[in-house]
């Protein structure tokens, strides 16, 4: 059983978009938006869940303080990154083939069908929160990081689209 003071916290999430593509069919796609990955913080701790071909790393970052900037140290990297909700969902996800995109949408409980690729998610979030550009560590409701239209290129998913 979870503690009652649990249950109500919030989590704070964060979509960390990357160019890095260590399969070569990945290369496909746009660059930027190659891989993605979820930041999340529950007042206590940094964790990071990164799916990865292989394996999906789950980290918690005890050394990390909690007065540290990960979403914008991220994007301070060169990475895209977009705050997100987590939504609890009462229905099944639907079934989707398991990539790093259908990973960090069961995350966020977000159960959109036609979203496939990174850069599709990256869209799709954007439409709702802009991408970090200075400090967000500030996330208490659903309006978590909204801050008005985000800058976004409509332009196709692949590479040679761009």
């Amino acid at each position: 059983m979870i503690p009652q003071e649990t249950q109500n916290k919030t989590t704070c999430a964060w979509v960390v978009f990357s160019g890095e593509a260590d399969l070569l069919w990945l290369k496909t796609f746009r660059p930027g938006f190659r891989h993605c990955f979820v930041v999340l913080n529950d007042g206590q701790h940094w964790i990071t869940l990164d799916p990865l071909s292989h394996y999906t790393d789950i980290k918690v970052h005890d050394g990390v303080p909690m007065a540290f900037d990960l979403p914008l140290w991220l994007a301070d990297q060169g990475r895209a990154v977009v705050p997100a909700v987590i939504n609890v969902a009462k229905k099944p996800a639907p079934w989707a083939v398991f990539s790093c995109v259908e990973a960090v949408k069961r995350v966020l409980g977000l159960h959109r069908i036609f979203i496939f690729t990174p850069w599709q998610l990256y869209r799709h979030l954007t439409k709702h929160y802009s991408p970090v550009s200075s400090s967000l560590y500030e996330c208490s409701s659903s309006e978590q990081g909204k801050q008005g239209d985000a800058q976004t290129n409509l332009k196709g998913d692949y590479a040679w689209e761009v």
